[in-house]
């Protein structure tokens, strides 16, 4: 299903304000995301701080992803020896590849893994560091890390549903990220080992526009899941903490959602048109503005111009986009150059190529060059 389009310009119009809040117990907190725009479409004690339990384990992928080379192989060591309730099983000695551990982390939630990543890439404190600080870059304000797992006996993670949202978000960028959380079943083979790994995200198997996802459990944090799922050209992200129905609530809140919402291209840069005819200055734009709506905003949707033209910037200007009296995006505009206009006639330019090849041919004789340029012109090939 394609966007749907809207070309809305300059307009002013009312303001309709749209409550969606997901019904939910109150010691839930769930959040509903569009992928694309990061629209919040329900939400409910989403600023909530929570135990995550094993959804910590999105940033603890994350965190090997931009900082290791996953096919590099890892002896494990006894790093291992604490860690108990979800496990993949590895032993002590085993050799094993850091992107067989990732699959291992994200498809069996392994604890195993997931400290064996930690301790054989950066070391552990400076791995959590990094956990902590890439919450900091990608704006989870309430968010603290202090393990790479989510057991929270010894240690805890706390976050909220808004922040992980945010953490799912950005992932969910990630190519590799993006391919194991969407595998259903992984092979391995290591130095002492074969595994078959089945994905215990069960709404990627029982929800046919589920794409992805992390769950997780503790008896002190509850369930917690982070999911994907893409129908109609619209991809939505749902995060839940503490939820005992984490996997029938998310397929409900996809399904009211799907139907509420429709993406609608309100600037479509292949019909974008802006020209000063005092100045005779054209203008254009780089990419498309699209964004989820409900029906009734469409008709709230405005849009602002602002041009400031340089000379030494090409980029001189933006257009921001509305709904109601809220911005929710911006565009930047662009000067077009102008094309000098060439007034020699045609007769002047095959002169002017004559002479520029003269100069490339033997001057021992004048004569000779003359003949052939007037011989070129009288054969009409130039």
């Amino acid at each position: 299903m394609k966007n749907k389009i809207i070309f809305l310009f300059g307009l002013i119009l009312t303001i309709i304000t749209s409550s969606t809040i997901c019904s939910a117990k109150s010691n839930t907190s769930t959040i509903v995301m569009d992928f694309e725009s990061g629209r919040i479409l329900s939400q409910n004690n989403i600023k909530e701080k929570k135990l995550i339990a094993s959804i910590t384990k999105v940033m603890t992928a994350i965190i090997v992803l931009e900082n290791c080379d996953i096919e590099k192989k890892i002896m494990v060591g006894e790093e291992i020896l604490p860690m108990y309730g979800t496990n993949i099983y590895i032993e002590i000695g085993e050799e094993i590849t850091i992107k067989d551990l990732l699959y291992g982390l994200l498809l069996r939630s392994g604890n195993d893994a997931a400290i064996t990543l930690a301790v054989n890439t950066l070391g552990e404190e400076i791995f959590v560091q990094k956990m902590n600080q890439k919450a900091i870059e990608l704006g989870m304000k309430d968010t603290t890390f202090e393990n790479p797992h989510g057991l929270d006996d010894d240690t805890k993670n706390i976050s909220t549903a808004y922040d992980m949202a945010l953490l799912a978000k950005y992932a969910f960028q990630n190519a590799t990220y993006k391919e194991i959380i969407s595998t259903k079943k992984y092979k391995t083979k290591t130095n002492k080992k074969s595994y078959l790994w089945i994905n215990r995200m069960s709404l990627l198997t029982n929800y046919k526009y589920c794409i992805g996802g992390k769950n997780g459990y503790t008896p002190r944090a509850g369930k917690t899941l982070i999911s994907y799922a893409t129908k109609n050209n619209k991809t939505f992200i749902i995060v839940s903490l503490n939820d005992p129905s984490i996997y029938e609530n998310h397929k409900k809140l996809y399904e009211r959602y799907f139907s509420l919402y429709d993406n609608y291209t309100i600037i479509d840069k292949n019909n974008f048109t802006l020209n000063d005819p005092s100045s005779g200055k054209k203008y254009y734009i780089k990419e498309s503005f699209s964004y989820p709506l409900l029906k009734s905003e469409i008709k709230n949707i405005s849009t602002l111009v602002r041009i400031i033209d340089s000379n030494k910037k090409k980029n001189t200007g933006e257009i921001k986009i509305y709904l109601g009296e809220n911005e929710i995006g911006k565009i930047k505009i662009y000067k077009k150059d102008k094309k000098k206009k060439d007034s020699k006639s045609i007769f002047q330019k095959v002169i002017d190529l004559f002479r520029r090849k003269s100069k490339k041919i033997n001057r021992g004789s004048t004569k000779q060059t003359n003949r052939r340029l007037i011989g070129s012109q009288s054969t009409g090939n130039i």
